[in-house]
C-alpha cells in the first residue's frame, strides 16, 4: 500500500489540509491498496462507510489477525457457514449427483445442512493443516468459499472425496487389492491412494503386518478389517491427504463415470483367497 506523502523536516507527520474533516480523511484511499483486490461490490460498500463504521471494520480485522486458529475457526463457522450452507443446498443438481454416487458406493451419508456445515468447518481446519497450521489460512479458506464460485463448488467435491477416503481407510488390505485390480491404471491408483492409506495403517498400529516376509506365513493381517473410531478416522484422512487431493478425487468421480471402478459385491465378498499370497 502506498504511504501518505510527508513534509520534509516535519517529523514524518502526514500532510493534511487544515480544512479537512473526518469524512474527508475517511474518503482517502491510496491508489495502490488492498481494497483493489476486493470484488467491486465489496469495495464500493467499504468506500461508502463513514469513519466510525470503518473503525469497527478495522477492529474486527485486528481481532481476526491476533486470534488463535481455533478462535478464528469458531468465528468463521458461526459467521459464514449458514450462508454457505444455504447456497450449497440450493445447488440441487450437484447435491443430488453426490448423493447418487454415495449410494453407488454403499455409503450411507445423507447430504444434510448439518453435514455440509460440519464439512465447511472441517475444510477450514484441513486447509490450515496442509500449511502447518498457519492461522491466516482459516480466513483465506473462508474468503475463497464466500467469493469464489469455483471454491464453493469444491465443497461437494471435498465431501465426496472425503467420504470415499473414509470408506477406503476402513477396508482390509485384501479389499484394497480387489479395489485396485478393478482400476484401469492400477499402478497410479496404488501409488496415489492405496500406499498412503496402508502406510497410515502401519504407522498408527491399525494393521500390523506379522510374518510379512515369510512366504508361506498365514497373513491374517491381510484380511483383518480395520476398526477405527469416527474421530480418529477423520484425523487419519486429514493427515494423509490434502484438501486439494481430497477435492480432486471427488471431482474426478463426479466428472468421469468410470474414474473409480467399483464392484461392491466383489470387493467386500468374504474369503481368504489372498492369505497365502
Amino acid at each position: 500500500m502506498n504511504s501518505l506523502k510527508m513534509v520534509p523536516g516535519s517529523d514524518q507527520q502526514p500532510l493534511l489540509q487544515a480544512n479537512q474533516n473526518s469524512d474527508d480523511i475517511a474518503g482517502y484511499i491510496p491508489d495502490d491498496n488492498i481494497l483493489s483486490h476486493l470484488p467491486e461490490s465489496a469495495r464500493v460498500w467499504f468506500e461508502s462507510l463513514s469513519w466510525h463504521e470503518r473503525r469497527y471494520v478495522l477492529s474486527l480485522c485486528h481481532l481476526m489477525c491476533v486470534a488463535s486458529p481455533e478462535a478464528q475457526a469458531d468465528f468463521l463457522d458461526g459467521y459464514t457457514a449458514d450462508g454457505l450452507v444455504s447456497k450449497k443446498l440450493s445447488d440441487r443438481e450437484t447435491k443430488d449427483r453426490v448423493e447418487e454416487y454415495l449410494r453407488q458406493f454403499k455409503i450411507d451419508t445423507p447430504i444434510t445442512k448439518v453435514l455440509i456445515r460440519q464439512y465447511i468447518r472441517q475444510f477450514y481446519v484441513h486447509s490450515a493443516q496442509d500449511t502447518h497450521r498457519q492461522p491466516v489460512l482459516y480466513l483465506e479458506s473462508a474468503l475463497k468459499l464466500i467469493f469464489s464460485n469455483e471454491e464453493r463448488n469444491n465443497v461437494f467435491n471435498y465431501v465426496l472425496g472425503f467420504e470415499l477416503f473414509k470408506m477406503m481407510f476402513k477396508m482390509s488390505w485384501l479389499q484394497h487389492e480387489r479395489l485396485y485390480l478393478l482400476q484401469r491404471n492400477q499402478d497410479e491408483f496404488i501409488q496415489q491412494y492405496i500406499k498412503p492409506i496402508q502406510h497410515a495403517h502401519r504407522l498408527n498400529g491399525i494393521v500390523v503386518p506379522k510374518d510379512e516376509g515369510i512366504f508361506f506365513a498365514q497373513r491374517q493381517y491381510y484380511i483383518a478389517i480395520p476398526h477405527i473410531s469416527g474421530k480418529k478416522l477423520v484425523e487419519l484422512v486429514m493427515a494423509t491427504f490434502t484438501t486439494e487431493k481430497t477435492s480432486h478425487f471427488g471431482f474426478s468421480v463426479i466428472r468421469h463415470v468410470n474414474a473409480l471402478a467399483f464392484d461392491y459385491d466383489y470387493i467386500f465378498a468374504p474369503g481368504q483367497d489372498a492369505i497365502f499370497t
